[in-house]
Parts: C-alpha cells; sequence; structure tokens
C-alpha cells in the first residue's frame, strides 16, 4: 500500500493523538474523524463524525484505502464498532486495524475482554483485510489517579501482580506501522511493556522521576470502588473492578515482542514514562 489515506477515529484520545503523527511520519495521508468540530487535529484533513451516527461514519470512509477503528467506553461500543467494521466493508476500505485488549476473550469474566473478543470474531467473519491489536493496560491510564499520586499515594486491589503495561506511544507506533505496511492480514498482535512491572515498581518509579516519594498502597476491591463510585459511570465501574481482579491473578504479566518487531525500537519502560509524564504527578 503506497502512501496510503488512513481514517483515524477517536483522533484526538489517548492513541489517537499519537497516531496521527506517527502515521505522517511514515508518509501517510491521514483523516481524522473527531466528535467535536471546535477540537480539529491540525496539518491533516478533518471530519466530524460520531460513531452513532452511520451516515457520518460512512462519509468519512469514503476514499480512505485504510481505518483504525477505536471508539469511546461507552455501553455499546461492541455494537457501535461492528457497524463501523460493516460500513468499512461497504465502503470498500481495504484495511481495518481493530484496537482490542489484552487477553479478550468470549469467555472471560471480565466484560470488556468479552466485548473486544466480540468485535473481534465480527470482524474476522467479514472476511475483510483486518488485523487485530491487543494491547496491555496503558501506563497513562496512570494520570487518571495522578490526584492521589501527587499526594504520595498509589492505590490499587493488585497486590504484588506484575502486568506487562504498555506506554500508549508504543500502540500508535506499532498501529501505524500495520496500518502502512503489507503482510499482517488476519493477524493479531498483543502489545506490552518490555517488562512485566507491580505496582510497587510502578510508584518506585514515579517517586526517582518526582523526586517525592511515592507509595504503593494495596486497597481491597470495595474499598477501590467506594473511592471512585460517583467519578465513573457504575457499569465502567464495575468493568474497571473486574480488570484489576484479572490483573491481580496475574493473567496479563505475559511479555511480547511485538512492539519491537513492528517499529524497529523496543517497547519503552515504565521509567520513561515517569520521566516524560513526572509534572503530572506533583501537587499543582
Amino acid at each position: 500500500m503506497n502512501t496510503p489515506t488512513v481514517l483515524v477515529t477517536g483522533a484526538t484520545g489517548t492513541v489517537g493523538s499519537a497516531l496521527v503523527p506517527a502515521l505522517l511520519a511514515r508518509g501517510a495521508t491521514v483523516r481524522a474523524m473527531t466528535r467535536n468540530p471546535e477540537r480539529p487535529v491540525p496539518g491533516v484533513e478533518n471530519v466530524v463524525a460520531d460513531l452513532q451516527d452511520p451516515q457520518a461514519v460512512a462519509a468519512a470512509l469514503k476514499g480512505v484505502d485504510a481505518a483504525f477503528l477505536n471508539s469511546p467506553s461507552t455501553e455499546d461500543a461492541a455494537a457501535l464498532q461492528i457497524r463501523f467494521a460493516e460500513l468499512a466493508r461497504e465502503c470498500g476500505v481495504e484495511r481495518l486495524v481493530l484496537l482490542s485488549q489484552y487477553g479478550a476473550r468470549t469467555d472471560s469474566p471480565v466484560r470488556f475482554l468479552r466485548w473486544h473478543a466480540e468485535v473481534e470474531q465480527h470482524v474476522h467473519r467479514l472476511g475483510t483485510d483486518h488485523t487485530v491489536l491487543r494491547p496491555n493496560l496503558y501506563m497513562q491510564a496512570l494520570l487518571g489517579f495522578a490526584g492521589t499520586i501527587a499526594h504520595g499515594v498509589l492505590a490499587a486491589p493488585i497486590g504484588g501482580a506484575p502486568v506487562s503495561a504498555i506506554e500508549t506511544r508504543d500502540v500508535a507506533d506499532a498501529a501505524a506501522a500495520v496500518l502502512t505496511s503489507p503482510g499482517h492480514t488476519g493477524t493479531t498482535y498483543t502489545l506490552t511493556g518490555p517488562r512485566a512491572v507491580t505496582h510497587g515498581q510502578i510508584a518506585h518509579a514515579l517517586s526517582t522521576a518526582t523526586g517525592r516519594e511515592i507509595a504503593f498502597q494495596e486497597v481491597a476491591p470495595e474499598d477501590f470502588t467506594a473511592a471512585l463510585t460517583g467519578l465513573v459511570p457504575p457499569w465502567v465501574l464495575d468493568g474497571l473492578v473486574e480488570d484489576y481482579a484479572h490483573y491481580a491473578r496475574g493473567e496479563a504479566a505475559v511479555v511480547h515482542s511485538c512492539v519491537a518487531d513492528l517499529t524497529g525500537h523496543p517497547a519503552r519502560d515504565i521509567t520513561e514514562f515517569a520521566r516524560d509524564h513526572a509534572t503530572a504527578f506533583v501537587p499543582a
């Protein structure tokens, strides 16, 4: 695929905002799909479309060679992604890259993993040229706990279980490679960091980067739930608790080499993430 035109959904999100420059660096033409016309992505073609609006999505897909499918966290995310994949096929999009999740399977006790597996299966049945990316826990998820971390505590119901967490810039770099090079049809890539780290090790990396003492504190799932109640929708909170139970069982510790294999550079370590985002974890 020579200088493809790529539609990036969620172009202002955590992964999408890193994917756009990664694609441009590889010579792709980028069409950024956003929901807010007041937040255009500079330097690329912008289209305003919501996954809830199939007509707008179909218009956004017209004339693109490849599409990167990510969606906001909503209870109907699986249905929205399935409809997007069907529209992409109808519009003649040659390649679809689906952002899934580490460990996705239909019989998982974790709802998010079941939902991702459902989308994966449907896309496979469509028979289009597709690739699945399954990233592990995002290091950027720590930014959601920046308030408590800034006060010296990283708390989670995970104990000493290690997780091969990944930097979202590496997810974006891997996606850019798959979207702009051949040989990935029907392949599923599991994306992880270079090592599995415990939350105690994460706290140490943040301490070193900020020059402040940050300690990991184990909390019971019910206390974790109570602390977040009212801050996120109940279905998100329930799924997050399931995610952390999955991590605590040691089910997300395996390290894969896919980032290095796809991009030619090693995955970023937690120390690099901590250094680059240190200012987010200090009191305002």
